[in-house]
């Protein structure tokens, strides 16, 4: 009788033993991190069992899609992310993505994000500020950052022709450590006259989308002394 109990024991523990392994190898935290519609797909290993050996698969759909698509350059790889920008270009539809475990021949279950889209969730730069002094003023010409797509001419896209953005710039005098707002707009060229010489003045500029009622970081500042 004991190599019978034997036999009906030892299934049932290799059973239980590869289901936990499988929960244990599950990728954690999956999520879609965007900046300047750069999307990518990032993850966590599994808890308890990183290994060297452990090998991550991703899946991607368009909602309401039925069949999820492999990404091939994300396809048995030792990284924790992977870039999904080409397959979620169309910014306004919302996406989903899945990562998936192998190590050591099991196989996880697949691990999926919440609906992501691009348009509502990416993150903008600050505007980009080149300053030239023109007879005792600043002329401060703003760049909004450029997008991972091209038009049909082939050229870089802005941000501008996805969002309405208002410019906001800034001064700040350093001999009084006071920041004024000196422009609020959707121009891109700025004019800083009534500027007093031989005075260091600092200057910084941001992007509001009114849409969203959001707001970019802040760009560093960039001083210019005054003869």
């Amino acid at each position: 009788m004991v190599p019978v109990f034997m036999f009906k024991v030892f299934p049932s523990l290799f059973i239980l033993e590869t289901q936990s392994a499988h929960e244990c190898l599950k990728p954690q935290r999956v999520h879609f991190q965007s900046r300047n519609f750069h999307n990518i797909l990032h993850w966590q290993p599994g808890r308890a069992c990183t290994s060297n050996s452990s090998i991550y698969f991703v899946q991607y759909k368009t909602y309401g899609q039925r069949q999820w698509k492999n990404k091939e350059d994300c396809w048995g790889i030792l990284e924790f992310f992977c870039d999904l920008t080409n397959e979620t270009s169309d910014i306004q539809e919302p996406y989903y993505g899945r990562v998936r475990t192998t190590s050591a021949g099991i196989h996880s279950g697949w691990t999926m994000t919440q609906r992501f889209t691009p348009w509502w969730e990416t993150k903008i730069d600050p505007p980009v500020m080149n300053i030239t002094q023109v007879n005792g003023s600043l002329l401060v010409i703003l760049h909004a950052p450029n997008l991972p797509y091209r038009d049909k001419k082939g050229k870089s896209v802005s941000v501008e022709n996805y969002y309405e953005l208002v410019y906001r710039v800034f001064i700040i005098n350093n001999s009084l450590e006071k920041e004024q707002k000196v422009y609020e707009g959707a121009g891109r060229v700025v004019e800083i006259g009534a500027l007093a010489p031989h005075s260091v003045y600092c200057v910084v500029a941001e992007m509001y989308q009114p849409m969203l009622d959001r707001r970019s970081q802040r760009s560093e500042e960039r001083c210019v002394e005054l003869p």
